[in-house]
């Protein structure tokens, strides 16, 4: 008896997956299918990604060997083609198109282009700061110190990476627009702080002694610690 109703549960069961299949079968199948085709689709998706970012590394490369060859038209065109470009290459393209333009002797749109990247809110923080730096160093001997303070003021923060930079700028600046106290707090800044790049600390103070010399300010006043 007990094989009998061991039976009749099996013949329950199965008829119970039956009509379960009959119902949801279909949907079944059409799950397992999208799981397949995503799957398929998205490893496509990231080999395309590699593919693309492959070439367009290999693409810039080739552009920055024709910049530093001087072959300023050439490189151009390869970086107006990393324009449509994935990644960071367009913003990087810009940087660098930019930088040819100040090297050719066009300063003026250089200038006005690494303005533009330093107010574009779509890069990266730290590629407007570097646009930032790069557009005040080019206008360093040209515009008063309001108008390089306006650019980089902002970067000399006591933990800010581009700080040595942006204050070496700032010194600079007043320096050369006859505000001798201004640029010694810049100068003292950088000597004070143990992070300042050893190439900037020199040339700070040879800055520093110069202005110091000629304001009849103590020494003492920019030692560094």
């Amino acid at each position: 008896m007990s094989d009998i109703f061991r039976e009749v549960d099996e013949d329950i069961r199965h008829e119970k997956y039956r009509r379960l299949w009959d119902r949801f079968g279909s949907w079944v199948i059409a799950v397992a299918v999208l799981i397949v085709v995503g799957t398929g689709g998205y490893r496509g998706w990231l080999y395309w990604q590699d593919t693309q970012s492959q070439s367009a590394g290999d693409t810039f490369l080739e552009a920055v060997s024709l910049s530093e060859a001087g072959q300023y038209s050439e490189a151009s065109q390869l970086y107006t083609e990393l324009g449509s470009s994935i990644g960071g290459y367009p913003a990087l393209a810009q940087m660098r198109q930019a930088t040819d333009k100040a090297n050719a002797g066009d300063a003026t749109a250089a200038l006005a282009e690494f303005d533009a990247l330093s107010r574009d809110s779509n890069l990266a923080p730290a590629l407007q700061n570097v646009a930032a730096l790069r557009a005040a160093y080019i206008a360093v001997d040209s515009e008063p110190y309001d108008a390089i303070a306006d650019r980089i003021e902002s970067l000399t923060g006591d933990t800010d990476a581009f700080r040595a930079a942006a204050r070496e700028l700032l010194a600079l600046s007043a320096w050369k627009n006859g505000d001798a106290e201004t640029a010694l707090t810049w100068i003292t800044a950088l000597e004070d702080d143990a992070e300042t790049p050893q190439d900037i600390r020199q040339r700070v103070t040879l800055l520093g002694g110069l202005i110091r010399g000629q304001t009849g300010t103590p020494a003492e006043e920019g030692t560094a610690q």
